[in-house]
């Protein structure tokens, strides 16, 4: 069974403790935070997602799953270690060059924090493989990041198999997540193909029914 992570990303702000209630209730496995700069993508989710960072440490025991979707990495690599979430993921499109990565990589794992990194629909899965011996999770994007209810881009499964193929290939401890344009068919797929971890927002938030939602995924 794969695991479910439901990103908050579409939630409104009158209905996030509800909704963060609900959805434990439910039985996500994560709780995925969209920190967005409106550079590195078009919309800017800084301060909301800090906001609900704040709220899920209050009142949830669930893993914080932070994506970081900005240019300048080491700053919110920093906020988000002080808050003390389960893992921080960062993108390869956003690092200067190989030492770049490997400084962002040892920093959160230095802070007992597990580390991801994350690829667009139009980098090569092969630039990751280096970095796998030292990472907890790769998450590939499955649509162009930076905005919910996109469609699945179907060649992401390719990426998934080669990966899932290295891994397993090589004994690596690695999860592999995928992120957008999830649904109930587009997981079969992907389930198929070798991915660990799902990552979903507008399939569950808006479904109606955040338990048969979320149990359909896993």
């Amino acid at each position: 069974m794969v695991e479910v992570g439901t990103s908050l990303l579409d939630v409104e702000e009158s209905n996030v403790i509800q909704n963060i209630y609900d959805l434990e209730v439910a039985g996500t496995d994560y709780f995925h935070i969209d920190v967005m700069d409106g550079k590195f993508v078009e919309n800017d989710t800084i301060e909301k997602m800090r906001k609900y960072t704040e709220y899920l440490k209050q009142i949830s025991t669930i893993p914080i799953d932070v994506h970081l979707m900005v240019e300048d990495v080491e700053p919110h690599i920093s906020d988000y270690l002080a808050l003390e979430v389960s893992s921080i993921t960062f993108h390869l499109e956003a690092c200067k060059n190989e030492k770049e990565v490997l400084k962002y990589i040892s920093y959160i794992k230095d802070n007992n924090t597990k580390v991801g990194v994350s690829i667009n629909p139009n980098t090569d899965v092969e630039k990751l493989f280096g970095y796998l011996p030292y990472i907890h999770k790769v998450l590939l994007m499955t649509v162009e990041p930076g905005k919910g209810g996109q469609k699945f881009i179907p060649e992401s499964i390719d990426k998934i198999k080669m990966l899932n193929r290295i891994i397993y290939e090589n004994n690596f401890d690695v999860d592999i997540v995928i992120d957008g344009g999830i649904n109930d068919e587009t997981a079969v797929d992907a389930k198929k193909a070798g991915i660990n971890v799902l990552v979903a927002g507008n399939y569950i938030i808006k479904s109606g029914d955040f338990k048969e939602a979320i149990s359909k995924l896993k």
